[in-house]
């Protein structure tokens, strides 16, 4: 039984005073329709128009008016240290989420992308820790992806090898 139904985000600092939170990872805050449990061990159903990308700092909002924060949860991550611009380079040519920061990049750990980054000169630590990458190229939502190997893909931007 479920005990609460979310159709409804508010977006950071629309709203104030939660009753209660749910901490999910990077990967979990990009839903449609999903059964959640509380920090208080409720249940939620979440069941939105459209998947989307949620914040840390947004909230579900219930038919009573009742705030469900969305916190995000510690996960694997490799920290980076060193040319940050060159790395940041590097990181983005791969469409890579990466938390960018004044003394460090944050990336999802991945043993391939960190290995790179030791070559190219930087410190590569493994940590766990929230994460909330920069949005897309217009400021809001997630960067794409896709695979670099044997097949074709149609998009103009450089890769270096």
């Amino acid at each position: 039984m479920t005990d609460y139904i979310s159709q409804t985000i508010l977006k950071t600092d629309a709203w104030t005073d939660a009753t209660d939170s749910c901490f999910l990872s990077y990967e979990d805050r990009f839903l449609r329709r999903k059964v959640l449990t509380t920090v208080k061990g409720a249940t939620l159903l979440v069941d939105l128009a459209h998947t989307t990308s949620l914040d840390h700092g947004d909230a579900f909002e219930l038919a009573d008016g009742q705030m469900i924060e969305v916190v995000a949860a510690p996960e694997p991550l490799l920290e980076i240290t060193g040319d940050l611009v060159q790395l940041a380079w590097h990181i983005g040519n791969r469409h890579t989420p990466c938390q960018i920061e004044s003394e460090r990049l944050l990336i999802q750990r991945d043993a391939v992308i960190g290995h790179m980054l030791e070559h190219l000169g930087s410190t590569v630590t493994q940590i766990d820790a929230p994460f909330t990458p920069e949005g897309g190229a217009y400021g809001h939502g997630r960067t794409h992806s896709h695979e670099h190997g044997a097949t074709a893909h149609e998009h103009d931007h450089v890769h270096d090898h």
